[in-house]
């Protein structure tokens, strides 16, 4: 996939990460640039969320550093001074009550807003076109708990792209989504990277979606970067079958270059010789 640009933009260098004294993140590093995706893949408590919380300053490194595009340190900026350059999309956002589509995604607008006037001159014009990109303009005065979480989500990211940052963290947006919200989300984050230049670093778990939409994966295992690259790098028999302590077969489309991951269990793996030989 081609990159509107590859200017280094966020990055995390040898982070280490912990809860209550325990290290759950091992010197990770790794860099968003603007223009492309980067998807952070592995098994469950590798410290994908972890490294992204704490690329959004909200939770303390132990040791290492998150580096702004001069190269300082992001913690010395301030809130608003960075709220303007990075914004998160968690998981699980609460549902606002009795509030309309509009109103959710001008939450976006925090950080451009006078601290005591409440003003904002370009806010009219930057939610309208953030629910335009999204696809909710028409949903604008409904409000937020009568949507689907598919659109819903869309609202979110709406809200997301409101506050205007050059880099967009986003963990696992396609949870609980079905598979037509799951392609409209990754649609959506494809367009914001291709062209809009933004810097994307997003969680995923589905390993054939994130090598479909990512320019550059960073497989974690046991919190520590076992290895990056792009897709067909990362994405190998041996690699992921030793992250995630399952045999992982690999397939790479001859023609398109797409990559299929298929986890065998025992009961498949039971049954792939006679399916061979059916062949």
């Amino acid at each position: 996939m081609t990159a509107t640009s590859d200017e280094y933009c966020l990055g995390a260098r040898a982070l280490v990460l912990g809860y209550h004294g325990v290290p759950v993140v091992h010197r990770a590093s790794f860099e968003l640039r603007r223009g492309r995706v980067t998807a952070l893949v592995g098994p469950n408590g590798s410290g994908k969320s972890t490294l992204l919380r704490a690329l959004a300053r909200l939770h303390a490194p132990n040791g290492g550093d998150v580096l702004l595009e001069d190269g300082s340190d992001a913690r010395l900026l301030a809130r608003r001074d960075f709220a303007r350059h990075v914004t998160l999309l968690t998981q699980g956002r609460p549902t606002p009550t009795g509030i309309s589509v509009r109103d959710v995604v001008g939450y976006g607008r925090h950080p451009y807003r006078a601290r005591w006037r409440g003003t904002d001159t370009d806010g009219t014009a930057v939610v309208a076109r953030a629910m335009s990109t999204t696809g909710v303009s028409e949903l604008a005065d409904r409000c937020v708990d009568e949507l689907s979480a598919g659109q819903l989500q869309r609202v979110w990211l709406a809200c997301c792209l409101a506050q205007e940052t050059g880099v967009l963290l986003l963990d696992e947006p396609t949870t609980y989504l079905d598979l037509r919200y799951q392609m409209e989300i990754l649609d959506l984050v494809r367009d914001l990277a291709d062209q809009h230049g933004v810097a994307i670093g997003m969680v995923l778990h589905d390993l054939d979606q994130a090598a479909a939409v990512a320019d550059h994966l960073v497989l974690l295992d046991q919190g520590r970067v076992v290895v990056s690259g792009i897709p067909t790098e990362v994405l190998t028999s041996e690699l992921l079958t030793r992250a995630y302590g399952i045999r992982v077969d690999v397939e790479v489309d001859p023609f398109t270059g797409a990559v299929r991951t298929r986890p065998v269990g025992r009961h498949l793996a039971r049954a792939l010789p006679v399916a061979a030989a059916a062949r």
